[in-house]
């Protein structure tokens, strides 16, 4: 392994990337997607300027410091490697690249286990920090698919299987997006941009993102649900939703924002049925308030907590953000997230 302290004393290192809303999620799993890669299995997302920032700092040859928001920080020694939660995704990208005497400062203007994608955007920006300390060693820096690869790998691994790359690739490359999810082939997946920046502004005013206060931890919830499609039991409702989210990209790209919320409101229906759990009392109540009003509403994510977004003719947004604000007033932590469509994907700050 290599010490990259001098290196860093010479010059430290700050990436960001941003979180993601979504919808069709789950279908980036390989289990499920690989065998039904016929049908074409996708999943939406939309960055957010929720950003989450990595800081690259020198420390100790022979150890690994990591820090973030809301855990406990680290020091990891050389001799004893744990890849054990909350950090290992990251000690092992850090193991994978073979450094050592760095300090990781990892921060994000998301709430902490919001269901937005933030440990998969964190080991992002933390793969892209460390390909640059390696690029001023070497010469050459990482491309953004090797990015992707690499990010879906480690996590998969270090997780123990069932984990997705649509979180991992909305904090990449950003925007607005549609993914068709191809894990027989080496690159894993198409993107499909939907939206430039000018749509992503207009889309912005259809949006509104709430935080339910409401931890979340998506990999034994989704475990369960894979589980349940390998036996057979909801296979069908996946295969309608899926057919459901391939027309929601489509009105999306449109912005065709009545059929998209009619796209979201048919998702949530066949998601009620097959992935009950995801839909906590406060998560029902808050979809219930948006279909209401005419607007349609999902959980970011595996649900079960974390976030809720919403999409709503503009002038229907005013009224919703009130009924939510309302629904929130006596919950701890949970609050509205001012936040838009991120065009950007990784960013390196100087």
């Amino acid at each position: 392994m290599i010490s990259v302290k001098k290196v860093l004393e010479e010059k430290e290192i700050k990436v960001s990337a941003p979180c993601r809303i979504d919808a069709g999620g789950t279908w980036d799993i390989k289990a499920m997607a690989l065998p039904f890669e016929d049908i074409l299995p996708t999943t939406v997302n939309i960055a957010l300027d929720l950003r989450t920032y990595v800081h690259i700092l020198p420390f100790d040859e022979g150890y690994i410091k990591i820090s973030s928001k809301g855990f406990e920080e680290k020091i990891i020694s050389l001799s004893s490697i744990s890849f054990e939660p909350p950090y290992g995704l990251f000690i092992a990208a850090v193991r994978f690249f073979g450094f050592h005497g760095l300090e990781i400062k990892i921060t994000s203007s998301a709430p902490v286990q919001s269901g937005l994608g933030g440990s998969s955007t964190a080991l992002v920006a933390v793969i892209k920090a460390l390909s640059e300390i390696k690029a001023i060693l070497e010469g050459k820096s990482m491309d953004l698919d090797h990015i992707l690869f690499l990010s879906y790998h480690i996590e998969d691994a270090i997780s123990g299987g069932g984990c997705g790359a649509q979180d991992q690739g909305a904090g990449i490359f950003g925007g607005v997006n549609k993914w068709i999810w191809k894990y027989s082939k080496p690159y894993i997946c198409e993107r499909i941009p939907l939206l430039d920046k000018e749509a992503q502004n207009k889309l912005s005013e259809h949006i509104l993102v709430l935080y339910t206060g409401e931890k979340h931890t998506s990999s034994a919830i989704n475990q369960g649900w894979v589980r349940e499609f390998l036996s057979g039991k909801t296979q069908k409702g996946w295969i309608e939703a899926n057919q459901i989210v391939h027309e929601f990209s489509d009105a999306l790209q449109k912005l065709d924002i009545r059929k998209a919320i009619e796209c979201l409101n048919r998702e949530m229906e066949i998601r009620e049925k097959i992935t009950p759990d995801a839909f906590t009392p406060l998560i029902k109540k808050l979809i219930r308030q948006a279909q209401q009003i005419g607007a349609g509403a999902r959980f970011a994510g595996a649900g079960a907590g974390g976030s809720v977004w919403a999409l709503a003719e503009k002038e229907d947004i005013k009224k919703l953000s009130h009924l939510w604000q309302e629904s929130i007033s006596d919950i701890k932590d949970a609050k509205i997230l001012s936040c838009k469509p991120d065009p950007k994907g990784l960013i390196m700050h100087s």
